[in-house]
């Protein structure tokens, strides 16, 4: 595991990276950052940890509030939603007498 300085509302803290996972791990540290920051720079909290909290409050509803992805066998798919029943239903037509899926 690779280690990798960086700096979050001007202190710097040594985080570990696996390695490839340079970049990733830069974009968490800007977003805590920018996230840290604007909540200081906003003047209503001025306490370190609680800033961070608050900063990690509003960077997990972010990510809570995205759309969830599809799954990976619909994500390529142009047609939408699948019929399974019908599908299975035409694989045992194609199988005929050698045997049913289902």
């Amino acid at each position: 595991m690779k280690q990798m300085e960086v700096t979050i509302m001007g202190q710097s803290y040594i985080l570990g990276c696996p390695e490839g996972g340079e970049t990733s791990l830069l974009e968490a540290v800007s977003n805590v950052d920018r996230e840290m920051s604007s909540i200081r720079d906003g003047g209503r909290v001025k306490a370190r940890e609680r800033i961070a909290v608050l900063a990690a409050l509003n960077l997990a509803y972010a990510l809570a509030e995205r759309p969830m992805p599809k799954p990976a066998a619909q994500a390529g798919s142009d047609a939408g939603d699948v019929d399974l029943d019908a599908l299975i239903k035409r694989i045992d037509q194609a199988l005929g007498a050698d045997g049913q899926l289902l």
